[in-house]
């Protein structure tokens, strides 16, 4: 029986800036992006912000008027990357199969790790570690990394939480269904039409009839619900192929119409064009659009790109496509997100209904114009449209907005 382990590190954000600022220690505090531009949405925040009802993905106006003294730290990715490689060394210590999820988290597969202890005992000591580092970390330990992660989020912070084949149906079972991995809002939703409440519940469904009201989606919450999966935990030393690019950004104000979203897509999508041409990765198959609203209810739906394409106009125009058949501005818009995935970069027949010639001039044209971007910055080249509203197109999602490929998991 395999023994998986995954480790989530508390209010990371948070934790690192406590770190490096002990002042901050017993204060109301929130990491976020820029104060004066409300692009910078709540990102991380304190125990004790926490307990006044700050929350991640919350605006900062809406915290500060839950938490008027509320101090906001400006976020710094550079400084989270590199605590979080050293959490995951202290994980290397204990076993070369370490899959991260995210920057935060990241499974552990310690089954050939007996020298170590037990499952728990590692948690244990791996817990300890990262104290060290003054950070916390809560861990959970079941024999599957579905249920390994739903341990780590039973109890926090600072805790290891055991899952194991004879005690999931007590521990798992009750819980809503909203806690299950990748069973989203909209899921949890729909299966509440059917009296699907808890994991309990779901696990004791006819696995077709999932099926037929989920597609594949539906067979992998059986699976997940009964203690069925047995993916695997990836090698840390294998080298990591680039499943997704994607950028997201919240306007200073909310998007009201087709227009503003027109401006803050083009932004998005000559971002994400640039990073995937500049890093080689093919032509994308696949466009994921994100929709966040005033009342931060999120929507996330995809599309083929047909044919494939790594440029921005054609990424736009299938963004744009997405976002007219699957909203109607009943609610004003807070953020949108964009990304690509689903990479070919082998050579291969063209469509009969796609010039090929006219692809690669439009190529070499998307290149020039990066390398002038590049060089002379991300505004230097810009579209008409932009002008339009150039505090929303001034913006620069390469470097500010990155999305991490595991946020852009469609859930419906």
């Amino acid at each position: 029986m395999r023994t998986i382990l995954h480790s989530d590190l508390n209010n990371f954000y948070a934790s690192c800036e406590q770190v490096l600022n002990p002042t901050l220690k017993g204060v109301a505090f929130a990491v976020c992006g820029s104060v004066e531009d409300r692009h910078g949405i709540i990102l991380a925040k304190s125990q004790l912000a926490k307990e006044m009802g700050v929350k991640t993905a919350m605006t900062i106006k809406a915290a500060k008027d839950l938490c008027p003294d509320l101090v906001l730290v400006r976020a710094r990715l550079d400084l989270y990357v590199e605590f979080s490689e050293k959490v995951r060394q202290i994980y290397l210590e204990f076993t070369d199969h370490v899959e991260p999820f995210g920057i935060d988290e990241a499974w552990l597969d310690v089954t050939n790790s007996k020298i170590f202890g037990t499952g728990e005992e590692i948690a244990e000591k791996i817990r300890r570690r990262v104290k060290e580092l003054g950070l916390t970390v809560s861990v959970g330990v079941s024999f599957n990394k579905i249920f390994a992660k739903l341990g780590s989020d039973l109890k926090k912070p600072d805790a290891v939480t055991v899952i194991s084949q004879d005690n999931f149906k007590q521990k798992v079972w009750p819980l809503g269904v909203g806690e299950l991995l990748n069973v989203g809002r909209r899921t949890a939703e729909k299966l509440k039409k059917y009296n699907i409440l808890t994991i309990g519940d779901l696990a004791k469904t006819d696995k077709c009839f999932l099926e037929k009201s989920f597609g594949k989606a539906g067979a992998m919450m059986y699976i997940y619900a009964n203690g069925l999966d047995t993916s695997p935990v990836r090698l840390y030393t294998n080298p990591d192929i680039v499943k997704s690019v994607g950028n997201s950004m919240t306007c200073y104000r909310d998007l009201k119409d087709i227009e503003d979203v027109h401006i803050m897509l083009s932004v998005l999508c000559d971002s994400v064009s640039q990073r995937v041409i500049r890093h080689d990765l093919g032509r994308a198959n696949t466009v994921t659009l994100s929709i966040r609203d005033e009342n931060l209810s999120t929507i996330t739906r995809q599309a083929k790109l047909v044919p494939p394409s790594n440029i921005a106009d054609d990424i736009l125009e299938l963004s744009l496509k997405l976002f007219k058949e699957n909203y109607s501005f009943q609610n004003g818009i807070r953020s949108l997100g964009v990304a690509v995935s689903d990479f070919n970069n082998e050579s291969e027949q063209l469509s009969i209904f796609e010039n090929a010639e006219d692809y690669e001039k439009r190529l070499k044209l998307s290149k020039t114009i990066g390398g002038i971007r590049d060089k002379y910055g991300a505004k230097s080249v810009t579209k008409a449209i932009n002008l339009k509203d150039t505090r929303i197109s001034r913006e620069d999602p390469e470097n500010n907005h990155v999305v991490h490929p595991q946020s852009f998991s469609p859930k419906q």
